[in-house]
């Protein structure tokens, strides 16, 4: 794995957030995997990121997570595929 994924995106994400003086709030929900495509319960959880980002003004933070800087990685992706539950999301899309 390389340098800059060797923290877990929600980690990278709440580090971003601290660099730029974003909400404590927001720093939080990041490292509790609130923004995380695998960990959160939003349906969504990056548009809610793009969207907490812009109501505070932390524009650049925003295009990045458009870009999918803080996008799970392939590692993270594998991680949960492996998982129970995403095993349990894997027989339900194949109706088993």
């Amino acid at each position: 794995m390389d340098d800059e994924h060797e923290l877990a995106t929600s980690d990278r994400l709440a580090a971003e957030l601290k660099k730029y003086n974003g909400p404590q709030w927001m720093v939080d929900k990041a490292r509790a995997g609130y923004y995380d495509d695998f960990k959160s319960n939003l349906t969504f959880p990056i548009t809610t990121l793009v969207e907490d980002l812009t109501r505070y003004g932390l524009f650049d933070l925003a295009e990045r997570a458009k870009n999918g800087e803080f996008d799970a990685t392939k590692k993270e992706s594998e991680t949960w595929a492996k998982s129970e539950e995403g095993q349990q999301a894997i027989r339900d899309l194949l109706g088993h």
